[in-house]
């Protein structure tokens, strides 16, 4: 079985590993400084949250990135990879230790924002990287759909394990003190030490980029950002797979936001027996490890279905099925239905990220993949901000709206007739692809559609 064959590859192979390593370490402490950053802000019980409050914080922290994603798209395609992951791993390390004090000073302003923005910020050149490199360590380009699966996934899992053992379990177990916030920050700081440590072991040049060819300076590059991004988007657009799938990507992550604070603010606000208390938390985190259940089954579920159906497929019924999850789990407005429903949605969730993923990687030429990779990120930030800043509009502080389940119903139910419609009915030919994922100078530069 293929499958079977193609992870046995991937387990055997030392830098395929040693990336994987740098990834699980690297996200285990995304998990958990995403849990003190939103604990602090959200479940702090003398901060009122209201759906406004959570919009600003969701932008103030998400939309940024696309401010960041440009300049590292340019850069991943002129800095050695591997030397990002190492150096970028360090220096959020750094950073984290400014927001610590913020937090132990008990300061949630404008500057404890900023701090975790710009901590957060780096992140977006880890991930980016970590895309971008993932072809270089998959000998074969046939294993790249499996290859997103276990990466991804369970970089997800490892971010999710975090959160939720460490992260939430700590905060618990301990109180809602805001030592215990920073303890969280200072566990974080370790974990990206040694998700930097770890890519020292891969040679400095095999994760790319290709640098041959004639390439501007650094300095000119970062001064034409808007013109390296107009440049991947038109490369996109010449690639229907591509273009067709990032779309539908950018519906589902709307959908998934205004979804994502309705959550939130339910079990906040509506479901807590007390404003701020362990409750609200609690149930927040068993939502948290169903979807991260239902992310471990779309990455068992999503290379297996491939090789009996398209990949474009299989995403366009999630989308469907998501559609009918929502209106049906959401809402009754009860604990347990909703739970389901995040599990449901968490195997939509990753089965497109795994997906579209493997889609642009193979349909994308090796030069543009990280910028590519950067409006991949732009696209999957920005859908998001939009969602809240939507949900602010819509959502009461409780959380509870039958028109927002509505539009949410809407938006899959129309991105799966579409996608199913006008998606690639196959993955990209891999006889297309040579080498670490690029394509031969054969292949044409646009398709039609």
């Amino acid at each position: 079985m293929r499958w079977t064959r193609g992870l046995r590859v991937l387990a055997t192979t030392p830098m395929f590993r040693r990336l994987y390593l740098t990834r699980i370490v690297g996200q285990v402490g995304d998990g958990v400084i995403t849990v003190a950053i939103g604990s602090y802000v959200f479940f702090n019980p003398e901060n009122a949250t209201t759906s406004g409050k959570a919009a600003v914080a969701f932008t103030t922290l998400l939309l940024p990135y696309s401010l960041v994603d440009p300049f590292a798209g340019v850069l991943l395609d002129r800095w050695r990879r591997r030397q990002v992951l190492v150096k970028a791993n360090l220096v959020r390390a750094l950073l984290a230790v400014a927001l610590a004090g913020f937090v132990l000073t008990d300061r949630s302003g404008p500057d404890f924002f900023a701090s975790g923005l710009v901590v957060l910020s780096v992140n977006r050149f880890v991930l980016s990287a970590l895309s971008a490199a993932l072809p270089s360590v998959v000998t074969d380009p046939g294993d790249l759909v499996l290859a997103n699966s276990v990466s991804v996934t369970s970089g997800t899992i490892a971010a999710t394990v975090g959160g939720l053992a460490i992260g939430a379990g700590l905060r618990i177990a301990l109180g809602g003190a805001p030592w215990v916030d920073a303890l969280l920050v200072v566990i974080t700081i370790v974990l990206y030490v040694v998700a930097g440590l770890s890519a020292l072991r891969m040679p400095r040049d095999l994760l790319g980029p290709d640098l041959t060819g004639a390439r501007p300076a650094t300095r000119e590059a970062l001064r034409s950002v808007a013109r390296g991004i107009a440049d991947g988007t038109w490369h996109v657009a010449h690639r229907r797979r591509a273009r067709s799938s990032l779309v539908a990507l950018a519906a589902h992550r709307f959908a998934y936001g205004l979804a994502t604070i309705s959550t939130v603010l339910l079990f906040r606000n509506y479901f807590a027996h007390s404003a701020g208390s362990a409750s609200g938390l609690l149930g927040l985190s068993a939502a948290v490890a169903a979807s991260a259940l239902g992310y471990l089954l779309g990455a068992v579920a999503t290379p297996a279905v491939g090789t009996h159906l398209p990949v474009s497929r299989w995403l366009a019924a999630l989308l469907g099925a998501a559609a009918l999850a929502e209106a049906v789990l959401a809402t009754p407005f009860q604990v347990v239905p909703l739970i389901i429903g995040a599990g449901l949605l968490g195997i939509v969730a990753q089965s497109l990220t795994i997906g579209v993923s493997a889609i642009v990687q193979l349909d994308i030429d090796d030069a543009y993949r990280g910028r590519v990779f950067a409006l991949y990120d732009i696209i999957f930030n920005v859908s998001f901000v939009l969602a809240t800043i939507a949900a602010a509009a819509a959502l009461p502080a409780s959380g509870k709206s039958y028109l927002l389940v509505g539009a949410v119903v809407v938006v899959y139910a129309i991105t799966a007739i579409w996608y199913w419609r006008t998606g690639e009915s196959t993955l990209p030919d891999q006889s297309s692809v040579t080498g670490r994922g690029r394509r031969t100078s054969a292949d044409p530069v646009s398709d039609p559609g």
